[in-house]
């Protein structure tokens, strides 16, 4: 049961395995804050995906619900209504959440038959206080934890980058590095001549590994 008293059963069944249908795609995924994912396949094609920010969407709307549980006098019937409110909140964020992530990693793994995810240390970039709340938000561990067990069970291949892969600093274009851009630097032009978007260039380096 959880907390909001809903009850889950779960049923162990026999069924035929899902044909396998190989395809012929690959993809460099670059992941991020200000869009949850930038992808470019083996045609060069790049998409952006937004990042839905649920917890900043719905943020209002907790402080508010757990204020009111504030000034619930404890053991009372009352507080007992807000403490489920608050529940409900949190549940409701916890569910658009798990939905974005099952549908979009889905996708991928049926579009994709050799997939590239760069590899971040969530725990070590939420220190950052400024960006932490954020980082919790978009759950990149959990992603990739679907994306993993998905092309398992449907025969692809997914590689983690290295996490000390610099693909956002690598031009693309040469394989150059160059000096260090820092974060704000969002666009870029080498010494080659290459004008790079700073995380289709990094989804295009990541997708040089599916090679």
């Amino acid at each position: 049961m959880t907390r909001t008293g809903k009850f889950f059963v779960s049923l162990l069944v026999e069924q035929d395995d899902e044909p396998w249908i190989p395809v012929e795609n690959k993809v460099g995924i670059d992941l991020g804050l200000k869009h949850f994912a930038v992808m470019t396949n083996d045609a060069m094609v790049s998409k952006k995906i937004e990042n839905p920010r649920f917890l900043r969407q719905s943020e209002a709307k907790v402080k508010k619900a757990q204020r009111a549980l504030s000034r619930k006098k404890i053991g009372s019937k009352n507080r007992e209504k807000a403490k489920l409110l608050l529940a409900k909140k949190h549940e409701k964020i916890a569910n658009q959440r798990q939905d974005f992530l099952h549908k979009l990693s889905r996708r991928i793994v049926d579009e994709n038959q050799v997939i590239v995810v760069e590899t971040l240390k969530s725990k070590d970039m939420m220190q950052n206080h400024k960006v932490a709340k954020s980082i919790a938000d978009v759950s990149w561990y959990e992603f990739v934890r679907q994306l993993e067990y998905k092309s398992n069970f449907y025969g692809r291949t997914l590689i983690k980058a290295d996490q000390w892969f610099a693909s956002s600093q690598i031009c693309s274009s040469c394989s150059v590095k160059g000096e260090k851009k820092t974060m704000d630097v969002r666009e870029w032009t080498c010494a080659c001549g290459a004008h790079h978007d700073r995380d289709i260039n990094a989804s295009l380096n990541l997708l040089m590994l599916a090679d």
